[in-house]
């Protein structure tokens, strides 16, 4: 009995040095003033491309930058509504690098528009909604 003692002590006190790790690494970091995990740095998150010529697509590129320590991972991108294509990244962006989300206006009809594009990736916990506006002529 007194050995189940003496083991389960032993393992508590190895599982409560572990649990100190992690807040060691996040001090750590906070005082080197590096990022722990991943991080978005977005050149623009809105274009205004002005006028464009009503039945010519308008390609508008949305360039981000790795600032964080771990690959970025681009999981989804949305347009608005059917008359925004989306392309993007499949591969993870490491560390330091960057990477385009690129959005294709269709400019079918005439007129002043705003739409977004929805960008879900694991460094964000919510979706980060980028916007491109101007006047089809």
């Amino acid at each position: 009995m007194k050995m189940i003692k003496i083991t389960m002590l032993a393992l508590a006190l190895g599982l409560m040095s572990f649990a100190t790790i992690s807040p060691v690494e996040y001090l750590i970091a906070k005082k080197n003033n590096t990022t722990l995990g991943a991080a978005i740095v977005w050149k623009t998150e809105s274009v205004d491309v002005g006028e464009i010529p009503q039945g010519k697509p308008k390609a508008i590129v949305f360039e981000f930058k790795n600032s964080g320590n771990t690959a970025i991972v681009v999981t989804n991108v949305v347009g608005s509504c059917g008359c925004t294509a989306t392309d993007y990244t499949k591969e993870p962006i490491l560390p330091g690098k960057t990477a385009k989300i690129t959005a294709t206006y269709n400019a079918a009809n005439k007129g002043a528009f705003t739409k977004t594009v929805t960008v879900t990736t694991n460094a964000e916990a919510t979706p980060k909604v980028l916007t491109l506006k101007g006047t089809v002529i």
